[in-house]
């Protein structure tokens, strides 16, 4: 638009000057003895005009030519400048996509060239990554320092240069050399939101709770961080901290959490043992019906039904109120039928652990119940159930503990196996009798219940009890004891040898 108006411009003024000239046909004179010039108006107008364009395009090119080797050093650093940021470039898409050796090529060659500090302090830092996720430390090391040393005092660059080295520590397991790197910038200004996150994770390496309370907290208002992920971290580092501070730091400590945070499940068990611990049954109760009314916790259930034989009738009518909502939860269930037994109410406790392990027939369900069948004199329903609880408890895997990981689905949980879908195990096959001749009568605890082993008496008499063993178990053990011959002793020679009658030899 602004070529048009001055091309629209000086086509009016080149008409104008036209038509003056054309209606002012005079002459200019010029006197410059002994010479005397005469010239039209009109061609004493373009001369100047032609002068004038002459003397400008001269004096234009003179300034070119003068100009040339500043211009000269321009376009060389503009060329540096250009092959710098093309290195720099191929330098990060490589370590982004994880080619690390050709990104720390090219970025120590763009070290060894480069002039500019910021592209030296970037090409540091990428060139340490590079060598991080490679395992060379020495050579990351290095490069942070010379990033760090061309930093000098400009602050951008050297908080830059602290995040990344801190980032890279952390991965190492260095929370100590993080926090130095990262303290001042957390301390200078609360919105390096990057750096707190850093920070946070340095405290969690260190177990420090207190300080990981307190920076959750904060990443929370700030709303840089995910609620599930900030009460999960929340609920490791309060439990954490009512178990260190105990009762004497309880009432601080639960005073500074809010209601929903009361009721996560490990804030909840911690705050309940401590109770507990104290005698407060009755607050314990209070805590953990908070939590288990937020949600039905396995772990929850099963802290609730264990209390002393007093507090049984109160906590039973307030676990048979959430049965009404879930008739169906086989752990509310088991904790009716612990709750029972501590109460010493036999048929309702089996009728609550049966309904349990219809739906859901876990390790602890039949560990119970041969409890339960153990007191009521039923040794065969007792053992039964032992038997399948320790089948499973043989077969578990020991997990890892990840606090860090959400809540897991307990419905997976190792120790809640349907025993009964599981193969019986296969019972060790009798051992034959030991040759010894002190063990000829020899026979485990289990076949003596059904099948007695073949004895091997003396020739002369039948083996007594032989009839009763096969009935009474400790019947067959005596019999095992008064049979067995005694080795190095002849039976001949004593008291004992069994009696002939008239006509033997």
């Amino acid at each position: 638009m602004r070529t048009w108006f001055w091309t629209l411009l000086v086509f009016v003024a080149a008409v104008a000057l036209a038509l003056v000239l054309r209606d002012h046909s005079g002459n200019v004179l010029i006197m410059a003895q002994p010479w005397r010039i005469e010239l039209s108006l009109t061609l004493a107008v373009l001369l100047v005009l032609a002068t004038f364009i002459i003397l400008y395009v001269v004096l234009r090119v003179l300034a070119w030519i003068s100009g040339g080797p500043e211009r000269f050093r321009s376009w060389r650093s503009l060329r540096a400048q250009n092959r710098d940021h093309k290195l720099l470039e191929s330098g990060w898409i490589n370590v982004l996509e994880g080619r690390y050796t050709e990104a720390e090529k090219e970025l120590s060659k763009l070290l060894g060239r480069t002039r500019s500090s910021s592209r030296k302090v970037l090409a540091g830092l990428a060139s340490a990554r590079a060598s991080h996720h490679l395992g060379e430390f020495t050579r990351r090391d290095q490069a942070l320092a010379l990033a760090q040393e061309s930093a000098g005092n400009d602050p951008r660059l050297r908080e830059a240069a602290a995040t990344v080295a801190a980032e890279m520590y952390l991965d190492q397991n260095r929370p100590q050399d993080a926090l130095v790197l990262l303290q001042p910038l957390q301390d200078a200004s609360s919105r390096y939101f990057h750096a707190t996150r850093l920070l946070l994770r340095a405290h969690r390496q260190l177990r420090n709770h207190d300080r990981v309370y307190e920076l959750t907290r904060l990443l929370l208002r700030r709303g840089v961080i995910e609620k599930a992920e900030a009460m999960q971290l929340i609920e490791t580092s309060a439990a954490a901290r009512l178990h260190a501070a105990g009762a004497e730091g309880f009432k601080s400590i639960w005073g500074d959490l809010k209601a929903d945070e009361r009721s996560l499940p490990d804030i909840a068990l911690a705050g309940a043992a401590i109770q507990e611990a104290e005698g407060n049954y009755e607050e314990a109760s209070r805590i953990l019906e908070a939590a288990i009314g937020a949600r039905l916790e396995p772990r929850l259930l099963n802290a609730y039904s264990q209390c002393p034989p007093e507090f049984v009738a109160r906590r039973l009518s307030k676990a048979e109120v959430w049965l009404k909502n879930h008739p169906d939860d086989s752990a509310l269930l088991a904790a009716l039928g612990n709750l029972c037994l501590t109460g010493q109410l036999w048929g309702q406790g089996e009728h609550y652990l049966l309904r349990s392990m219809k739906i859901r027939s876990d390790m602890r369900i039949h560990a119970l119940l041969g409890n339960l069948y153990d007191r009521l004199g039923r040794p065969a329903d007792a053992m039964k159930h032992w038997r399948l609880a320790s089948g499973v408890a043989g077969v578990l895997p020991v997990l890892p503990v990840s606090r860090a990981l959400p809540a897991a689905d307990t419905r997976g949980d190792p120790t809640l196996i349907d025993v009964e879908s599981l193969p019986e195990p296969d019972m060790p096959q009798t051992d034959p009798a030991p040759v010894a001749a002190s063990a000829a009568d020899f026979m485990d605890d289990d076949a003596a219940g059904s099948a007695p082993l073949p004895a091997a008496p003396p020739a002369d008499r039948p083996a007594p009890g032989a009839a009763q063993s096969s009935s009474s178990p400790d019947t067959a053990l005596d019999e095992y004891f008064d049979s067995a011959p005694i080795p190095g002793v002849d039976l001949s020679q004593t008291s004992d040898r069994p009696r002939r009658g008239p006509g033997q030899h």
